[in-house]
Order: C-alpha cells, then sequence, then structure tokens
C-alpha cells in the first residue's frame, strides 16, 4: 500500500469507529455493571484484565474518546497530501490499522 493510500485507509477506518462508538467528551465516571472483556498484553509476557487495572486504563480510554476521531482523520489526510509522507504519520497510520477491523 502506498503511503497516501495507508494514511486515507487509517483515516477512514478511525472515522468508521468512531462513528459506532458513543460521541461526546468521555470522562471517567462510575462504573457499568457489565463491560466488555479487554486484556493489556504487557511486555514482560504477562497479561492483565483491564477491568482490573481500570484506574490506569479509564484516563487512557476518557483521553482518546470519540472527539479526538475527526482531528486525527484530518491529520492523516493532510499528511497523504505531502510528498513525502510524513513518516509519524504513516507510523501511526500502520499501527492504526493493524488493531482496527
Amino acid at each position: 500500500m502506498d503511503p497516501e493510500q495507508l494514511l486515507r485507509t487509517a483515516a477512514d477506518r478511525l472515522e468508521a469507529l468512531a462513528a459506532r462508538t458513543p460521541p461526546g467528551d468521555w470522562r471517567t465516571g462510575g462504573l457499568l455493571a457489565t463491560r466488555p472483556e479487554v486484556v493489556a498484553h504487557l511486555p514482560d509476557g504477562s497479561t492483565e484484565h483491564v477491568a482490573e487495572a481500570r484506574a490506569g486504563t479509564g484516563a487512557w480510554i476518557a483521553a482518546l474518546s470519540p472527539a479526538l476521531a475527526a482531528p486525527l482523520a484530518g491529520w492523516l489526510r493532510a499528511a497523504a497530501t505531502h510528498e513525502p509522507a510524513d513518516p509519524a504519520a504513516a507510523t501511526f497510520a500502520r499501527a492504526l490499522l493493524a488493531r482496527l477491523p
């Protein structure tokens, strides 16, 4: 995939993810009775259930709320118009595409 296509594809998938997610300014608050199972794979090979680490993960989830989708997608699209593509944008796009369906 060429760099421009990589950046545009990542931007499209990021926006699609945001569209499936409740919009707004996310903040940490109370807990729900149910939550999805998310497991963190740590550098030492161990794992930790994210629900057990919510004091650390709650801020991360809130910081990367859907409110950031539009500015990040805009950055990726802007980077796609430059030759050569911004290496940081391409690295971000590759990492994002590896995690998005």
